[in-house]
């Protein structure tokens, strides 16, 4: 199990190269299936590393006690890594939960979408 925290993946030479495990030479993310594994099959990985994933800690969190217990407890529950809720603090503070407007109608069709 790998975890790294921050902007920076900092996945470069620390082994992973060794093992076979495949990292995005542009931004060091490691891409995973939907149950945290890497294309080796004993390796996994959560956090700020992920692939196309949110860098949040609490997604983070989640992430790691959900495959703790999926490898360790018997669990089967996975990371919902799409209706996670997110806020931006700003003047004009907002927040946003689920797809994005645009990717929902690629998804659903504009017809059958509430804004």
């Amino acid at each position: 199990v790998l975890i790294a925290i921050g902007r920076d993946a900092c996945t470069r030479n620390i082994g992973l190269e060794t093992i076979g495990v495949k990292i995005n030479e542009k931004n060091g993310k490691v891409p995973v299936n939907d149950e945290e594994q890497t294309n080796v099959p004993y390796v996994y990985a959560i956090g700020d590393i992920l692939e196309g994933k949110l860098e949040l800690t609490p997604v983070a969190i989640q992430a790691g006690k959900l495959l703790a217990r999926r490898l360790y407890g018997g669990g089967s529950t996975k990371c919902d890594y799409i209706n996670v809720p997110t806020t931006v603090f700003t003047p004009l503070e907002y927040g946003c939960c689920g797809l994005a407007e645009e990717r929902a109608i690629e998804q659903y069709g504009k017809q059958n979408l509430e804004v």
